[in-house]
C-alpha cells in the first residue's frame, strides 16, 4: 500500500483562547494536486506551519511521506517544500548565493546544475547575480519558490503564492508548478484566487474554524453544492424581486437555478407577470458559488 503524501488525525492547536485548529483529519495522496481553501482565520497557515514544524500541535499526528513531523522532523522536513504567504528573504545575499545557502542547510553540496535548472524554470536566470533587496515583490515571490524546491522535495505546499503577483507571472508560475505535478510531485495550494484552485486541483478540502467542512473531488463539490444561475434584465425589475431573484449590476436579475429544466416554469411566470425579457445570460457553475454555499451551511 503506498503511503500517503500527507496524513494528517485528529490534529488541534489553540493560541490561549482561540482555538486555531479544532481536531483536523486529512490525507493527501502521493502526486496529488491538491486545494485548501477557507476564509481568513479558518487555520490554513497554522496547519501549514504544523507541517513544516513551525508550529507544534497540541494534539494529533502530521505526517510526510511516512515521516512523522516532530518525533521524525529531519526525514519530514526534507521530504516537504513550502512556499510561504509573506515575502521572507535575507537582504544581504544574491538570488544564487541564497539557493546556494538554502542548499546547505539540507547537507546538499555542488547543486548549481538543478539551481540552474531552477533559475532557469521560474524566469530568475537574469537574476541570478542581483541582490534579493533589488528585486521587485513577484520577483522575490518566485526566489521563494526557488528556494523551496533547492532540495527536491516530493511534497510542495503553495501557502497563496500567486498573492500581489501580476497576470503574466501567474502564468508562468503556474505552468512551473502543473511540470513538478506531471513529474511527480504532491502540491498542496492555498489560495484566495477560487478560479485557481477550480482549474489546478484535483480534490479540495474547505476549512472553516479550524475545521474541515468540506472535502472532495473538485468535480463533486462543483456537482453537489454549486447551482447555476439565470440572468435576466427585465422591464419590470420588481417581478424578478418577487419571483426570488437579486439584484445584480446594471439592472441584471440573478435568478439560481438548480437545474436547467426549471428556465422554462420561470420564464412562463415572467410572461403571466407581463415582465418582458430584454437581455438573458446563463451562468455555470464555479468553486466561488460552491465555497459561499459551504461556508454558510457551516
Amino acid at each position: 500500500m503506498t503511503l500517503p503524501a500527507i496524513r494528517i488525525v485528529s490534529v488541534t492547536k489553540h493560541y490561549g483562547t482561540l482555538q486555531a485548529l479544532a481536531g483536523v483529519d486529512l490525507e493527501v495522496a502521493q502526486g496529488e494536486f491538491f486545494g485548501l481553501l477557507g476564509p481568513n482565520g479558518a487555520g490554513k497557515t497554522t496547519l501549514i506551519s504544523a507541517l513544516s514544524g513551525l508550529v507544534r500541535p497540541d494534539g494529533g499526528t502530521l505526517e510526510v511521506m511516512g515521516h512523522n513531523v516532530v518525533t521524525d522532523y529531519r526525514n519530514a522536513r526534507r521530504n516537504l517544500g513550502v512556499v510561504p504567504q509573506e515575502l521572507v528573504f535575507d537582504p544581504f545575499f544574491s538570488v544564487r548565493e541564497l539557493l546556494r545557502i538554502q542548499s546547505g542547510y539540507f547537507g546538499i553540496r555542488g547543486n548549481d546544475d538543478w539551481i540552474d535548472e531552477i533559475l532557469a524554470s521560474l524566469d530568475l536566470t537574469a537574476k541570478a547575480g542581483a541582490n534579493m533587496r533589488t528585486l521587485s515583490g513577484g520577483m522575490k515571490r518566485r526566489v521563494l519558490v526557488a528556494q523551496a524546491l533547492v532540495h527536491r522535495p516530493p511534497v510542495i505546499v503553495l501557502d497563496e503564492p500567486t498573492a500581489g503577483v501580476d497576470v503574466e507571472l501567474r502564468q508562468g508560475l503556474w505552468q512551473f508548478i502543473r511540470k513538478l505535478n506531471r513529474d511527480g510531485h504532491t502540491i498542496v495550494l492555498t489560495t484566495h484566487y477560487l478560479e485557481e484552485a477550480e482549474a489546478l486541483c484535483g480534490r479540495i478540502a474547505m476549512l472553516k474554524a479550524g475545521r474541515v467542512v468540506a472535502l472532495d473531488t473538485t468535480d463533486n463539490l462543483l456537482r453537489q453544492f454549486a447551482t447555476h444561475s439565470l440572468g435576466l434584465r427585465l422591464d419590470r425589475p420588481e417581478v424578478g424581486v418577487a419571483l426570488g431573484a437579486t439584484a445584480a449590476n446594471n439592472g441584471w436579475m440573478e435568478f439560481p437555478l438548480e437545474r436547467f429544466e426549471d428556465v422554462e416554469p420561470l420564464l412562463a411566470r415572467l410572461r403571466e407577470a407581463d415582465a418582458s425579457i430584454l437581455e438573458m445570460r446563463l451562468g455555470d457553475a464555479d468553486l466561488e458559488r460552491v465555497f459561499v454555499e459551504v461556508m454558510s451551511r457551516a
